[in-house]
C-alpha cells in the first residue's frame, strides 16, 4: 500500500531540493495565511479527536497534548512565518579548500530527502514537520497517532493546498490516512524510499522502531529530566526554576521528573519546594531520605507526598508529579542521572563554577543547563524555528533538530579538467 506512497514522496524530495529559498519562503507565509483561515475547520476536526480521545480514557496529559486550541494555532502559525526569517541551509558551502594540484574542494549542504514522522497525539507536529521540510527542500510522509487522525486530515489539506497553490508538489507532505498499526512497519521497510526514520513518542515507540526498521533511525523525545540543588546554590531563585520546570507545561518531553537535592541544605529545601510546588497540584514520589526531611509538613501537604516506588526514578511522568532525592554530593547526583535520564536535559542549580563545569563535562545529555529550566529544550526557544524532534542520540544530529539538523552534504570538486596520476 505505502510503495506508492513513497515513490510519490521520493519524486516529490527531487523538486523540494531545487526550489529556489524564495519560492520556499512564499510558500511558508502562504502556509501561515491558510492555517490561520482554516482554523476553524482545524478546530472543529480536533474537536472530534479530543472528545473521542477522552471517551476512550486517554489521559489529561496526553489530551493536553492532543488540544489544538486558538493559542497553539496562533503560535502554529507565528512559527512558520519566523521560518522564513531563517537562513536556508540548502546550498551552504563549508569546509573549503584547495588541494595542491589545484582542485577546488568543499561540502555543501544538500537536503536529506524523504523523512518518515512517526508520532503520538500531537497534531502540532504535523505543521512543525511540514514547515521544516518545505524550508530544508525535503518530502515528509507522516503518520500521526489514531486519536489524531481527524486533525491531522484537516491540516494536511491545508499544507497540500498551499503547495499547489506556490507551484511546489503537494506530495511533498504526505499524510497516512489509516490507523492500521501495520502500516508503521510497512513504513519502516521503505528503505528505496525515504532516508530517516524520526519517531516522536514513547519509550515503546522508539523501541519499535529500533528495532523493526530498515532506515536509519533518529531517536529522541522522551524525557526523564532532572535538575540537582547543589549545596551552593541560591535556594529561593531555584524554587522559581523548579516550578517552571514542573508545572509551565507538565506533558512535555523537556518537564521536570525528578530533583536531586544536596543533604547540606535538604532539611531547609526540601519542605519550601513542597510547600511551593503543592499549591499548583504537584504531587511527590520521594526515596527515604528525602521523605524523613518532609516528616514535619502540615497534614494537608503531607498527603501530596508518597514514597517512591523502585519503577519511579525511571518514569517520564508528563504531569503534575515529581520524584525528590536527596544526595551526598555532586558525584552522586550524576550517578543518579547517568543511571535513570535518558539523556535528553538535565541541569544543575549552583554557586560553584566549579560544580558547574564539571556538571557540563560529566553529564552525558543532549542539553546540560546550569542555572535554568530545561524547559528551554525546545527548537523555537533555542532560535532554530519549529523543531522535527529532540534527538538524544549522538549520530548525525543531537537536541532540538531544526534547519540544519535536516540536511547532509555532499563533497563537490572543482577543476580545470583534472585528472589522477
Amino acid at each position: 500500500m505505502l510503495i506508492e506512497t513513497g515513490s510519490r514522496a521520493k519524486a516529490a524530495s527531487r523538486l523540494m531540493a531545487r526550489a529556489s529559498s524564495a519560492r520556499k519562503d512564499t510558500a511558508l507565509l502562504a502556509l501561515a495565511g491558510a492555517l490561520d483561515e482554516a482554523r476553524a475547520s482545524i478546530q472543529s476536526a480536533n474537536d472530534i479527536d479530543v472528545q473521542t480521545a477522552r471517551a476512550n480514557g486517554l489521559s489529561e496529559a496526553m489530551l493536553d497534548r492532543l488540544a489544538l486550541n486558538d493559542e497553539r494555532i496562533t503560535a502554529l502559525c507565528a512559527d512558520l512565518r519566523h521560518l522564513t526569517e531563517l537562513p536556508d541551509p540548502v546550498g551552504v558551502r563549508f569546509d573549503e579548500t584547495v588541494l595542491p594540484n589545484g582542485l577546488r574542494l568543499r561540502k555543501q549542504r544538500v537536503p536529506l530527502g524523504v523523512l518518515g514522522v512517526i508520532y503520538e497525539s500531537r497534531p502540532n507536529v504535523t505543521m512543525d514537520v511540514a514547515g521544516l521540510a518545505i524550508k530544508t527542500g525535503n518530502a515528509a510522509i507522516l503518520r500521526g497517532g489514531s486519536e489524531t487522525i481527524h486533525s491531522n486530515r484537516a491540516l494536511v489539506a491545508v499544507i497540500q493546498r498551499t503547495l499547489l497553490a506556490c507551484d511546489l508538489p503537494a506530495d511533498a507532505v504526505q499524510f497516512i490516512d489509516s490507523p492500521d498499526r501495520g502500516l508503521i512497519l510497512e513504513l519502516l521497510k521503505l528503505h528505496d524510499y525515504i532516508d530517516i526514520i524520526i519517531p516522536r513518542g514513547g519509550a515503546k515507540l522508539h523501541a519499535f522502531c529500533r528495532e523493526n526498521s530498515q532506515i536509519p533511525v533518529i531517536t529522541g523525545g522522551m524525557g526523564i529530566c532532572h535538575l540537582f540543588v547543589d549545596e551552593s546554590a541560591d535556594l529561593t531563585a531555584s524554587l522559581d526554576v523548579i516550578f517552571n520546570a514542573k508545572v509551565q507545561r507538565p506533558s512535555t518531553c523537556n518537564s521536570l521528573d525528578t530533583t536531586l537535592v544536596h543533604m547540606a541544605v535538604a532539611d531547609e529545601f526540601l519542605p519550601c519546594l513542597v510547600r511551593h510546588l503543592a499549591k499548583a497540584g504537584v504531587s511527590f514520589r520521594a526515596e527515604p531520605r528525602a521523605l524523613a526531611h518532609l516528616s514535619a509538613l502540615d497534614p494537608a501537604l503531607s498527603t501530596a507526598v508518597y514514597a517512591a516506588g523502585p519503577e519511579d526514578f525511571d518514569t517520564e511522568w508528563l504531569s503534575l508529579v515529581l520524584g525528590l532525592k536527596v544526595v551526598a554530593d555532586l558525584d552522586e547526583a550524576m550517578a543518579h542521572i547517568a543511571r535513570h535520564s535518558s539523556a535528553h536535559s538535565d541541569g544543575i542549580l549552583t554557586g560553584s563554577s566549579e560544580n558547574a563545569a564539571r556538571f557540563i563535562a560529566e553529564v552525558d545529555s543532549a542539553a546540560v543547563y546550569v542555572n535554568a529550566s530545561t524547559r528551554f529544550t525546545d527548537g523555537g526557544q533555542f532560535g532554530l524555528g519549529a523543531e522535527v524532534a529532540v534527538s538524544t542520540q549522538r549520530l548525525h544530529a543531537r537536541g532540538p533538530m531544526g534547519l540544519p539538523e535536516l540536511t547532509t552534504y555532499k563533497w563537490v570538486a572543482e577543476g580545470q579538467y583534472h585528472v589522477r596520476v
